[in-house]
């Protein structure tokens, strides 16, 4: 087992499972600066070790996320807070905004599937982050809110081009213009998420059940299906095709397939290798 713990995570990982959790429960884990550098990192450094098979990402304390933290907001003397020029101010202002969003691209561009619980308020920006995971799950007391809305803000590091995949373009035009509370049946009724439990503690048993029947699974196929679900999502059917072929004819793991079809027929469990490392510096 390994252990490690952050600023505003703590992160265990065993029998193939990265387990990620939001710490900062009596602060109701708001998105500090050291937030969104450490998230980032966290899966980035998971991904390329090949530490883990799946990402599970829960909270602690009565709300999942509060969304982005004030202080994030305070003047740091860049140039977007100093400067009298607004076009300048502006650029920086998006290079920044830019930064941040790489926080939860990260979630997107893992190559193993990560999986989000969810209990209490998952507000503001804890919907970006959602929104970037593949599978999400909440339990009754959940509800989730588009807050940037209530505060004079349009949301801006993945709301709308990733919640709008999972749900009707009508759900989320309704929570973005009005800034309500999605209840956690509703969040289920439009499938934002798979299934809702009564406590915490059920939740992450199921959810820690999904992660393990993933992580006995082979490596390879599983971030082939996340590749080509995701590719399917934003191509045609037909170059989706086209890919799928393209990505089994040079894929495809036929050894691994046969040790699937040999641990059937043995009545035990097939043995994969894990995922290879990837390089963390361009050559």
């Amino acid at each position: 087992m390994l252990k490690k713990t952050h600023a505003c995570f703590d992160v265990q990982i065993e029998d193939k499972v990265a387990h990620i959790v939001l710490s900062r429960g009596d602060a109701m884990n708001t998105m500090t600066k050291d937030f969104w550098n450490e998230l980032p990192a966290i899966v980035r450094e998971i991904d390329s070790e090949a530490l883990a098979r799946v990402i599970v990402i829960s909270s602690t304390g009565k709300h999942f996320s509060a969304g982005m933290d004030l202080s994030v907001f305070a003047s740091d003397g860049s140039v977007s807070s100093t400067t009298k020029n607004p076009y300048i101010a502006a650029e920086v202002f998006r290079s920044n905004i830019r930064q941040i969003q790489s926080s939860f691209n990260a979630l997107e561009e893992a190559r193993i599937p990560v999986l989000i619980a969810c209990q209490g308020g998952v507000i503001g920006g804890a919907i970006d982050m959602i929104s970037a995971g593949d599978i999400r799950w909440c339990t009754k007391d959940a509800f989730f809110c588009i807050q940037e809305t209530n505060i004079a803000m349009t949301a801006d590091v993945g709301t709308f081009p990733r919640l709008q995949r999972y749900i009707p373009e009508g759900w989320v035009k309704q929570m973005a213009y009005t800034g309500m509370r999605l209840k956690a049946d509703q969040a289920k009724d439009i499938h934002l998420v798979n299934d809702v439990f009564d406590t915490q503690e059920e939740m992450m048993a199921h959810v820690m059940g999904v992660a393990k029947e993933i992580a006995s699974k082979d490596p390879i196929t599983v971030v082939g299906c996340k590749t080509l679900i995701n590719y399917g999502r934003d191509h045609s059917t037909a170059d989706t095709l086209d890919y799928i072929g393209v990505w089994n004819a040079g894929m495809m793991p036929h050894s691994h397939m046969k040790e699937a079809f040999t641990a059937m027929a043995e009545k035990r469990a097939p043995e994969f290798p894990d995922l290879g490392k990837l390089r963390n510096t361009p050559m």
